[in-house]
C-alpha cells in the first residue's frame, strides 16, 4: 500500500493504545480503593493486578489463532466489545461488594484489552518501513502514555475521596455509619468505568465502518486460506527459535513486572510511607504518569539520531541506579526517584517489542502473541514486591530490589539480547 494510506489506519490503532492505557493505569487507584471497600491489606489488594494480567498470559495464543483465522480488525472489534461489557459489570458488582466479583471483572476487561494489544503492536510495526518500526511504535505508545496520565491525574480523583477510614476510625457521627461509608466509596468506582465502556463502544462502531489494510499473511486470498488450512499453523512455536525473540520475551516479562510493581504500589507508597494525603498522592501519581508521557515523546524524538537498543541500555541502567536511590533513602527522596524512573521506563516496552519482532515476516503474529504473554510478569512480580513491603513495613524500601533486578534484564537486552543472530 502507498504510504499515505497508512495515516487513517495508524490513527485508529493509536486510539487503542490510549484506551488500554486508561484501563491498566486505573489499577493502582483501584488497589487503593479496594483496600477500603473490601478491607484488604497491601498484599491482598495486589491480587487485583494478578487477576488483570493473568488474562495476558492465558489468551494471547488463542487470540493470535483467532486473528490468523479471521483478521486483525475482527479481533480489535471483539476486544473492544468484551472490555466494554466488563466495564458495565461494575454496576452489579457495586451491589455485591465482594472482592472476587471485582477480580472477575478485571479479568474480563483485561481479556478484551489483550485482543487490542495483540493486534495493535504488530500492526504498527509493519505499517511503514521496518527500520523506523521502533520509532513508530514508540510514537504509538506515546498515546498509551497520554491515557496513563489521564487515568492517574483525573479519573483517579473521581474514585479516591480523600477519606480512608477503618471500622475503628470512622467518626461516630458519620451519616449512615459504616455501611453508608462503604456504599459511597463503592459507588465512586462506577463512573470511570462507565465512561471507559461508552468510549470503547464508540470506537468499536468506528472500526466496524472503517477499512483497515491487510498485512503479512492476511493478504493471502480467502480461497488460498481454505486450500491451505491443513498446512497452515494457527500459532507457530517455531518462532521461538529466533534468539532475539526469546530474549525479547524474557526482557518483556521482567520489564512488565518491574514497571507494574512500581506503578501498582505508587499510591500505597505515597499515602503509607511518604505520609501524603490521598488528594496530594493522586496529584503525584498524575506527575508520575506525565513523566512517563514526556519520556515517550522525547524518546521517540531521540530515536531519530540514536539507535533504539543503545537508548534501551542507557535507560535501563538509569533505572537500576534510581531503584538503588529508593532502596537507600526511601520516603520523599524515593518518591522523587520514582518520578525519574517513570521517565526512563517510557521507551522500554515498545522498543523491546519492536526489536523482538524484527525480521519475523509471516511469524509476526505468533511472535507478538508470545511477547504479549510475557506481560504475565505483571501477575507475579508486583505481588512479590507487595509481599516484601507488607512483611517488612519498617524496611519497606528493600522491596524495590525486585524492580531493580528486572531492569538488569532490560539492560542486557539492549546490550546483546536484541541481536539477530539466527
Amino acid at each position: 500500500m502507498k504510504k499515505n494510506t497508512y495515516t487513517i489506519p495508524l490513527a485508529l490503532v493509536f486510539c487503542l493504545f490510549f484506551l488500554w492505557a486508561i484501563s491498566s493505569n486505573l489499577l493502582p487507584t483501584m488497589i487503593r480503593q479496594l483496600m477500603k471497600t473490601c478491607e484488604l491489606n497491601t498484599f491482598e489488594a495486589s491480587f487485583t493486578e494478578t487477576a488483570y494480567w493473568l488474562a495476558y498470559f492465558i489468551f494471547p495464543i488463542p487470540i493470535a489463532m483467532f486473528m490468523k483465522r479471521y483478521s486483525y480488525k475482527a479481533g480489535i472489534i471483539f476486544g473492544l466489545i468484551l472490555a466494554a461489557i466488563g466495564g458495565l459489570l461494575f454496576f452489579p458488582a457495586a451491589m455485591l461488594k465482594e472482592y472476587w466479583a471485582y477480580l472477575c471483572i478485571f479479568f474480563i476487561i483485561a481479556t478484551g484489552m489483550c485482543f487490542l494489544e495483540t493486534a495493535a503492536n504488530p500492526y504498527v510495526t509493519v505499517l511503514g518501513a521496518s527500520e523506523t518500526a521502533p520509532r513508530r511504535l514508540n510514537l504509538a505508545q506515546s498515546f498509551n502514555g497520554l491515557g496513563a496520565f489521564i487515568a492517574a491525574m483525573f479519573l483517579s480523583k473521581l474514585i479516591l475521596s480523600g477519606n480512608h477510614y477503618t471500622r475503628e476510625t470512622l467518626p461516630v457521627d458519620y451519616p449512615g455509619g459504616w455501611q453508608a461509608y462503604i456504599q459511597l466509596e463503592t459507588d465512586a468506582m462506577k463512573l470511570p468505568y462507565l465512561i471507559l465502556a461508552l468510549l470503547l463502544i464508540a470506537i468499536a462502531v468506528v472500526f466496524v465502518f472503517s477499512k483497515l489494510p491487510k498485512i503479512g499473511d492476511e493478504t493471502t486470498s480467502s480461497d488460498a486460506m481454505v486450500t491451505d488450512t491443513k498446512k497452515e499453523k494457527l500459532i507457530d512455536f517455531g518462532v521461538l527459535k529466533h534468539s532475539h525473540l526469546r530474549w525479547g520475551v524474557i526482557a518483556q516479562f521482567f520489564y512488565n513486572g518491574g514497571q507494574t510493581a512500581i506503578n501498582s504500589l505508587f499510591l500505597v507508597y505515597c499515602c503509607t510511607y511518604a505520609g501524603l494525603p490521598e488528594d496530594t498522592a493522586t496529584t503525584f501519581f498524575g506527575l508520575y504518569m506525565l513523566a512517563f508521557l514526556l519520556g515517550r515523546w522525547i524518546g521517540t524524538g531521540l530515536m531519530v539520531k540514536f539507535r533504539p537498543q543503545d537508548m534501551l541500555l542507557l535507560y535501563a541502567l538509569m533505572n537500576i541506579l534510581l531503584c538503588g536511590v529508593v532502596m537507600i533513602w526511601g520516603g520523599m527522596i524515593g518518591l522523587y526517584a520514582m518520578l525519574a524512573i517513570s521517565f526512563f521506563m517510557s521507551i522500554m516496552y515498545p522498543t523491546q517489542f519492536s526489536l523482538a519482532l524484527k525480521g519475523l515476516g509471516n511469524q509476526t503474529k505468533s511472535g507478538s502473541a508470545f511477547l504479549v504473554m510475557a506481560i504475565v510478569g505483571n501477575a507475579c512480580l508486583p505481588q512479590l514486591t507487595a509481599y516484601f513491603m507488607h512483611a517488612n513495613e519498617h524496611i519497606y524500601y528493600v522491596a524495590y530490589c525486585v524492580p531493580m533486578i528486572c531492569f538488569v534484564f532490560c539492560a542486557y537486552y539492549g546490550w546483546k539480547g536484541y541481536k539477530v543472530i539466527d
